[in-house]
């Protein structure tokens, strides 16, 4: 059947659809080569429709093992060709399984090309046999998805707290503030803390404080920082008197309770292949990250310090303030997918931090 990814600026796709419901989202693209089933289920992917460069998806099967949360996030899944033989086509059962709409034989290489020249706009992924009817049907999806609340990190946070021992009798306890975590953060926590207690983005301070815990997580999560309600505050509040390590979203958040601004990039930085110069670690690595807004280093305070440069651009990759017992990283030192050469980052949270 013929499919359309339609974009809200006017140009529009064609290509083979193999089912799921349509959906709008915003339409961004990532360069990781393997990893497709942990990019869906990262809740920091939670109202895209993902563009994967690399052109052949689904070739290694599907496995519950490495799912990065309870569900799929992404509102999409679009690239060159997936696999669908009679060997495996596990992916596209388990997209079409949840209802994700599943783009093929496009021009993905033309389709990436646009977003990077022109950012990141939203789009709709529709089944139609002509090209006004897709028009149609994509501008009344989108309409309806900007009527959605802005707060993405409470739409994917945990409602409850929730408890998990660690695998260090004698280590911390971690309070996290879950603002749409991968459950890789988590396990990187339970691997080094006695105990990990899991927050709602909209917690108080009172809550948090009342567990009394050792240090605090600030996790990733979807949208725009500015949009993010109570826990900015909250986090101010916290600032200076429990140390606090936010990684991608929690970075940003951290940034604003600091006082500092933050932006919307052009096309953002998706993918497993981005390198970072790390002054704290003293390496240069390669990084997995999803993220579409950035720190403006510019407006930090005097002390604090920009520590992680992204080697692409030169935006703000972290800072960290031994005054103010804070470090910030903007890409994703758990990976999943991707390179794990920052995971020191949480031994340096525990070990030196606390």
């Amino acid at each position: 059947m013929k499919g359309w990814l339609v974009l809200e600026s006017g140009e529009i796709y064609q290509g083979a659809w193999y089912g799921g419901e349509e959906r709008a989202g915003e339409v961004v693209f990532n360069t990781s080569h393997s990893g497709y089933e942990e990019i869906a289920t990262d809740p920091s992917y939670f109202s895209q429709i993902v563009v994967m460069t690399a052109p052949m998806q689904g070739n290694y099967g599907v496995e519950n093992e490495v799912w990065e949360s309870r569900r799929l996030w992404i509102e999409g899944f679009i690239c060159l060709e997936i696999q669908d033989t009679e060997r495996d086509c596990a992916w596209k059962t388990r997209l079409l399984e949840n209802k994700i709409p599943l783009l093929t034989e496009l021009d993905t290489r033309h389709l990436v090309l646009r977003l990077r020249k022109g950012g990141t706009p939203w789009g709709a992924l529709v089944q139609a046999d002509t090209e006004a009817e897709a028009r149609q049907k994509a501008e009344a999806l989108i309409a309806n998805k900007k009527t959605m609340d802005k707060d993405w990190v409470y739409l994917t946070s945990r409602s409850e707290p929730e408890v998990r021992k660690g695998d260090n009798m004698v280590g911390p306890r971690i309070a996290v503030l879950d603002f749409g975590s991968k459950e890789n953060i988590l396990r990187e926590l339970e691997h080094r803390c006695s105990e990990v207690k899991i927050f709602n983005s909209r917690s108080s301070v009172q809550a948090i404080m009342e567990y009394n815990p050792d240090g605090i997580m600030l996790t990733n999560g979807p949208g725009d920082p500015g949009d993010v309600k109570v826990a900015v505050g909250t986090v101010k509040e916290l600032l200076g008197v429990k140390p606090i390590f936010g990684i991608c979203m929690g970075h940003q958040v951290l940034g604003l309770a600091l006082g500092a601004k933050t932006y919307k990039m052009k096309f953002g930085h998706r993918g497993s292949n981005h390198p970072i110069q790390d002054s704290i670690l003293n390496q240069i690595y390669m990084t997995s990250q999803n993220h579409g807004y950035a720190v403006d280093a510019a407006t930090l305070p005097e002390d604090v310090k920009v520590t992680h440069i992204n080697l692409n651009d030169g935006t703000v990759a972290g800072f960290y303030s031994e005054k103010r017992k804070c470090l910030g990283i903007q890409y994703h030192p758990e990976s999943c997918p991707g390179p794990h050469e920052a995971s020191g980052l949480f031994s340096y949270f525990v070990e030196r931090m606390i």
